[in-house]
């Protein structure tokens, strides 16, 4: 191992040890089932924001963003960073206060399958039950695609076997968040979103440099058709524009519509301290996220001039899907490539390029154990303690979440055991079965007090449902048919909800006054 490689290791032991201790203390800290949950509501508005934005913006910011500039231009990751930020400002303007009185009004919820369930007076648990299977259903494989990004950070930095690096990250991710719950992943989450910032502007930076200068970046990105424009995209099998049409363009965008249906996320907004700070916490949000999404955008366009031999762009034209799709996997390491380059320059520019490459792990681990948490919250509080053993006390509860998370874990695993799987693929479709089965459910949830029971449940399943007919179904079809399948599974989640709310008897009294008292400007007691 070169003395690079050892600085680069040591800097990101440090970093993996310090969530562990973080972990260890504030487990002390949780005392009940909604402590380990939701923090006890006591987040101030600083790690509100930023525990929700580093729980969003994954490793695909640090790699799966950059690849796909990296390799297609500026359209794809442009038009899909545009729709991220709109909708991460629109669901904090929106959802967050709401919803944070609303799971207060109703019973107290701590997690979203128990919010949905106490809003519609769901007796027999059966919207609570689905909504927890969505929850495993599309947890996991984004739980994988961090596992797989921190794999491939270790497999191509120190150049050892992908499945026992991602392994090993596996294992700190899943200490610190077993032993420490939702407190000790929204205080690592802070530390992880301020690594994430530095990160991206060192790399940005020194990428600029490598490349030769902003004129050099330029010249390169110009050589490549159809590469700096918002209206085509690059294509690497043909090395020409192909047009990217109105249609492509709103289906991009449509990712925004995810934020509605994240629990990860909306966990965030219902574990703040105080309503009224929730618009600090959106201005410091959105400033985050829309810095972070264009240095994303604009790292992978300069990877392509700082490091243009990372992908052969001769060997794809005309390559199959194979080919193209290893490609894809080797793109989204650009970030790691530019941070290698900057840790051969000398020791203390090694310790650096530890601590960049650090922000990967931040970002998937921000991400990851946010995810376990609320995987495991659905199996502990929804099915154990809701169906199994009601009369469970808080201890048992707790020891069963952290069962749990141990569970999800080993199937993440064994999913991410492919070098080959595209982050940016995977992250892609379990955010599109989130937004359809809890985005549209969630609106009408918090806005429309007709909607009822059944129409939340056939929305529920629709949009889950088409989330995959449409991916598997449709999708290879192509022409129209090849748009996101966020889009389509959305609306058609709406329909259901109305038209099912509408043919069914309305709400009971206790249900709209429910709602009544949670869009009222009542003081609620906490």
């Amino acid at each position: 191992m070169t003395k690079e490689q050892v600085c680069i290791l040591i800097a990101m032991a440090v970093y993996m040890i310090a969530v562990v201790v973080i972990g260890v203390i504030y487990a002390r800290r949780n005392r009940t089932a909604d402590d380990f949950y939701l923090g006890g509501r006591k987040l101030g508005p600083l790690v509100t924001a930023m525990s929700a934005e580093a729980s969003d913006m994954s490793s695909w910011l640090l790699m799966g963003l950059p690849g796909l500039a990296y390799l297609t231009g500026i359209s794809d990751a442009g038009w899909t960073a545009i729709g991220l930020a709109v909708g991460t400002y629109v669901n904090w303007l929106v959802v967050s206060k709401r919803l944070r009185r609303y799971t207060v009004a109703a019973k107290n919820s701590i997690t979203l399958p128990d919010f949905f369930s106490n809003r519609y007076g769901d007796k027999y648990r059966i919207l609570m039950c689905v909504a927890a299977l969505v929850i495993l259903i599309f947890f996991v494989p984004y739980t994988a695609s961090g596992f797989a990004a921190c794999g491939r950070l270790f497999s191509s930095l120190f150049d050892v076997p992908y499945f026992g690096a991602m392994l090993v990250s596996a294992v700190v991710i899943v200490a610190y968040t077993a032993i420490g719950g939702f407190l000790a992943a929204s205080a690592t989450d802070l530390m992880q979103g301020i690594l994430m910032s530095v990160a991206l502007v060192v790399v940005l930076v020194f990428g600029v440099v490598t490349a030769g200068g902003m004129d050099a970046v330029m010249d390169n990105a110009r050589s490549l058709p159809g590469f700096l424009s918002m209206v085509d995209s690059y294509s690497p099998q043909t090395g020409s524009s192909t047009p990217y049409g109105g249609l492509t363009i709103v289906s991009m965008m449509a990712w925004g519509l995810g934020y509605f249906g994240m629990p990860h996320v909306l966990l965030r907004f219902m574990a703040i301290r105080d309503e009224k700070q929730l618009k600090t916490s959106r201005r410091i949000a959105t400033g985050w996220v829309l810095i972070s999404l264009a240095a994303a955008v604009f790292i992978g366009i300069i990877g392509a001039a700082a490091i243009p031999e990372l992908v052969d762009r001769g060997s794809l034209i005309g390559a199959d899907t194979a080919t193209l799709d290893k490609a894809t996997a080797t793109s989204e390491t650009i970030f790691i490539s530019i941070a290698h380059k900057l840790g051969q320059s000398g020791i203390f520019p090694a310790l650096a390029a530890g601590l960049i490459l650090a922000g990967i792990l931040a970002a998937t681990m921000s991400t990851a154990d946010s995810q376990l948490l609320a995987a495991s919250s659905s199996i502990s509080q929804n099915f154990f303690r809701g169906i199994i053993c009601k009369k469970a006390s808080d201890k048992t509860a707790m020891w069963v979440a952290r069962g749990t998370v141990i569970l999800i874990a080993i199937i993440s695993v064994i999913i991410a055991a492919n070098p080959d799987s595209s982050i940016f693929g995977i992250v892609s479709f379990a955010w599109a079965g989130f937004g359809a089965a809890f985005g549209p459910v969630m609106l009408f949830a918090l806005f429309w007090k007709r909607s009822n029971l059944w129409g939340a449940l056939a929305g529920m399943i629709s949009g889950g449902t088409m989330v995959f007919i449409w991916k598997f179904l449709l999708k290879p079809l192509g022409g129209v048919w090849g748009i996101y399948e966020l889009l389509p599974a959305f609306i058609v989640a709406c329909i259901f909800i109305v038209v099912v709310s509408l043919l069914t008897p309305p709400p009971s009294k206790e249900i709209t006054d429910t709602f009544d008292l949670a869009a009222s400007k009542e003081p609620l007691g906490e």
